[in-house]
């Protein structure tokens, strides 16, 4: 099961490898913001008239925050960085970001990073640098800053949407992001570059491809995978993109290959198996839960998280609220809402002999 998560998953970093090439043969040159706003803002839309539902509450705000810090400000600072600094240097940047996962993991989910997850990130982004590197590879300060930024943004925007969870369908929540991100991203589009003048049938491809596959489904299956698998084995896949850029690059586009490349390539996989297959645990357990996983009468473990963010230990059929069984023994801490103690039982779904429908 675990197995199908991560490659599914991972179909999301392996789409975004083809958006360089993608943007350079498909798009108008000169519109970065324009191909984010198009990218993230209809497929946000489109979500929301398939879903039709709205946040409430203070889903409001944090459906701003995520699309903020996923899609709007990490598309704007990506795109700063890409026209600063060679393609490389920018990829190196953003193969730091499981590292930062890895510290916000441990600060805001309470979970404990494996000494072998450090060296995974460590290991996969020299792979991507001996892949994407040159020895004419320039340093600009203000290129330097915003993709440094543009990783720690997306980084917290993942390991948020990890702590609070989604309280609707996956794509109802893709949506809310989609669109806060994309409005995030229209008015800086507006004033930065304007609108074009006409766009050809090759634009409007590449818009759509963008748009559908490389965002509406991406992001969706991306999501998807982060409530299922650590937030750090994410982000690790994450490095799939720069080596799927590259062999787009060789086979589709031309571009040489060369042996460093190669070694990099093997070596930013290693790192990515490596840091696959960890374990989570959280720091401290209570009567038996550990790391968000529901621990049944026999000992035997259930799933992890549920997509709700809540654990719930078995109860042998038990309603919410009755004692369960002496094995168990979780008393009142027996449900945990992203991390913490539920306060309010109305925030799980409908409970039906321990697990969370």
């Amino acid at each position: 099961m675990r197995s199908t998560v991560l490659l599914v998953t991972a179909v999301t970093p392996a789409v975004w490898g083809s958006t360089y090439a993608v943007t350079t043969e498909l798009l108008p040159p000169d519109r970065p913001l324009l191909a984010g706003t198009l990218r993230a803002l209809p497929a946000g839309l489109l979500l929301l008239a398939i879903t039709r539902r709205l946040p409430t509450g203070d889903w409001w705000w944090r459906a701003a925050v995520l699309g903020t810090l996923n899609i709007g400000a990490f598309f704007a600072l990506l795109f700063v960085a890409a026209y600063r600094l060679p393609g490389g240097v920018a990829a190196v940047l953003g193969a730091a970001q499981p590292l930062v996962v890895a510290a916000l993991t441990v600060l805001l989910l309470t979970e404990r990073v494996a000494l072998r997850t450090v060296l995974a990130g460590l290991t996969g982004a020299a792979g991507v640098a001996l892949t994407v590197l040159t020895a004419q590879a320039t340093l600009d300060p203000i290129g330097i800053a915003a993709g440094t930024l543009g990783t720690a943004s997306m980084a917290f925007g993942l390991v948020l949407t990890k702590r609070w969870g989604r309280p609707a369908p996956l794509l109802t929540v893709t949506g809310w992001q989609l669109t806060a991100g994309g409005l995030v991203l229209l008015p800086l589009t507006l004033v930065a570059e304007g609108l074009p003048r006409m766009l050809t049938p090759t634009n409007l491809t590449g818009y759509a491809y963008l748009s559908l596959v490389g965002t509406a489904l991406a992001y969706t299956l991306w999501f998807r995978g982060l409530e299922r698998l650590p937030a750090a084995s994410v982000s690790l896949l994450g490095l799939l993109s720069p080596l799927v850029a590259t062999v787009i690059g060789w086979v589709v586009l031309g571009q040489s290959l060369t042996v460093v490349q190669v070694v990099g390539m093997v070596v930013a996989l290693g790192g990515l198996i490596l840091g696959q297959n960890v374990s989570v645990r959280r720091r401290g357990t209570v009567d038996g839960v550990s790391g968000g996983a529901a621990v049944s009468p026999g000992g035997s473990a259930a799933a992890a998280m549920p997509s709700s963010g809540v654990a719930v230990v078995p109860s042998s059929g038990a309603a919410l609220g009755q004692r369960p069984p002496a094995a168990c023994a979780p008393g009142p801490k027996a449900v945990f809402v992203g991390g913490e103690p539920a306060a309010r039982p109305d925030r799980l779904a409908s409970v039906t002999g321990g697990t969370v429908v």
